[in-house]
Order: C-alpha cells, then sequence, then structure tokens
C-alpha cells in the first residue's frame, strides 16, 4: 500500500489568514506522517510569485515527508526555483521526478509564465516518456502538475485549464503503469476520469471555488481548507478528502 498526502492551491501571500489555514493542513498531515509516504503539493504555492512569499513558503512548508512540489499559473518559475527547489534560477519548465515506497513520481510544470491555462510542453511530455521508460513498466506511476485536462463544469476554470491533451493521452496509451494523476487549480475537492485514469484534485488550501449551482459569487472563502489522501492498494488508486478546521 502507498499513502499520499496531497494540497493544492496555498497562495502564500503574507497575512495572518493564509499562512494559518496552510499551517493547520500541514499541522494535520505531519501529525499523522507515519502513516504516510509522501506529501505532494500541486502549485499556486505563492498568490503573486513574489521572492517575500517564496520566503514565507520555504519556512512553513517542512515535513518529515517527502515533499514533491509544483508551481501552478500564480507562481514565478525563477523564484520557485530558487527559492524552494534550492537550484539555480531558470525559466525552463521545473520538472523533477522521485520513487518513493515503490512507485514513480512524476512532478511536471505546466504553468505558462504570464498565462493563466496550462500546458505541458513537448519537452516535458519527453522526459515524463523516458522516466517511465527507465523505471520499467511493472513500477505504478503518479503524475502530479497544476493544471487539470479535463472540463470540469466549472465555466471559469475551464476556460484555463490544460490543452494539449491529446499528447498525454498517448503517452497513457503507451504506458499503462500510469495509474494516477493529481492536480489542483480549480480550488475544488473532485475526481474524475482522462484517458481511463483517475485524475485526482486536491481542495483548495486558500479558498474553495463555487460551482455554478452555488452562488453567482466564484470564490467561497467560507469553507474550511482541505487536503486529500490518495491510498494506492491492489492496483487501484482510493481518494478521500478531508475538511481541516482552522483555529
Amino acid at each position: 500500500m502507498l499513502v499520499v498526502a496531497h494540497m493544492s492551491d496555498l497562495h502564500f501571500n503574507g497575512t495572518l489568514r493564509a499562512r494559518r489555514r496552510i499551517t493547520a493542513v500541514l499541522d494535520y498531515i505531519n501529525a499523522r506522517a507515519e502513516g504516510i509516504d509522501a506529501l505532494v503539493i500541486t502549485g499556486d504555492i505563492t498568490d503573486t510569485g513574489k521572492q517575500s512569499q517564496y520566503e514565507e513558503a520555504a519556512a512553513t512548508l517542512r515535513s518529515d515527508l517527502p515533499i514533491l512540489i509544483c508551481p501552478g499559473n500564480h507562481d514565478d518559475r525563477g523564484e520557485f526555483s530558487h527559492g524552494l527547489l534550492g537550484t539555480h534560477i531558470t525559466d525552463r519548465p521545473l520538472n523533477h521526478s522521485r520513487t518513493i515506497a515503490g512507485g514513480l513520481f512524476l512532478v511536471c510544470d505546466s504553468s505558462i509564465p504570464g498565462r493563466n491555462e496550462g500546458y505541458l510542453d513537448d519537452a516535458t511530455i519527453a522526459w515524463m516518456d523516458a522516466e517511465i521508460s527507465s523505471a520499467g513498466p511493472h513500477v505504478p506511476v503518479f503524475i502530479a502538475f497544476h493544471h487539470p485536462p479535463v472540463m470540469l463544469q466549472m465555466p471559469f476554470m475551464d476556460t484555463i485549464r490544460q490543452t494539449g491533451e491529446e499528447r498525454l493521452i498517448a503517452l497513457v496509451d503507451k504506458h499503462p503503469n500510469i495509474v494516477n494523476f493529481m492536480c489542483g487549480h480549480a480550488h475544488t475537492g473532485a475526481v474524475t476520469a482522462f484517458a481511463g485514469r483517475p485524475v485526482c484534485l486536491a481542495p483548495g488550501v486558500a479558498s474553495t471555488l463555487n460551482l455554478p449551482f452555488e452562488g453567482a459569487e466564484v470564490i467561497n472563502e467560507g469553507q474550511p481548507p482541505g487536503l486529500a489522501f490518495h491510498v494506492y492498494a491492489e492496483g487501484r488508486v482510493i481518494s478521500h478528502f478531508r475538511s481541516v478546521p482552522v483555529d
């Protein structure tokens, strides 16, 4: 069995409100770390990509768990690479992989600098293909990125989803050991399917976005922050969602 804790859309912005919501979710995960194998955070770590926001994130996001983290459309690749990954400043896609508890995790950059929508460039797709091929056909593969590659029936978010998904479908067809996609962006806990695989969206930590029938306002800041737990066992993924009260 492999267990993943999944957070998304933290939006560090220097305010006490944001930090309290993030800390509440992180504390909930860390208190249960003995039963978890990895923590995946799928983008929008900061609200506006400022250096000070990455400094706040780096000081706050501490865990005994391996942390796998990718940028979102609110992030800045240069500040992200330096402030969180500890690498040289770059404007190239921030992709990395890691094998944990027998599973291969591909953490991919679906952001487009200066844009809100998402896209995995051809170099990223080729990198994913090579990583999966190198691991072998019997290793379960978990793919994380920020933008969902499917329609969610959320009018605004569907206009800024990930496009170019036909290349990702071809990758799944080539590698049947891809078992799960993890993403965020939509600030809603949800599960759907893509290319015959589950797509699991973590709830927004910073806020929740309303569905069309939930009200005229797009942002619902009254909902508590949340997270997802993804359990891989017996060849399938089971996703569980939790809301976390904020003191």
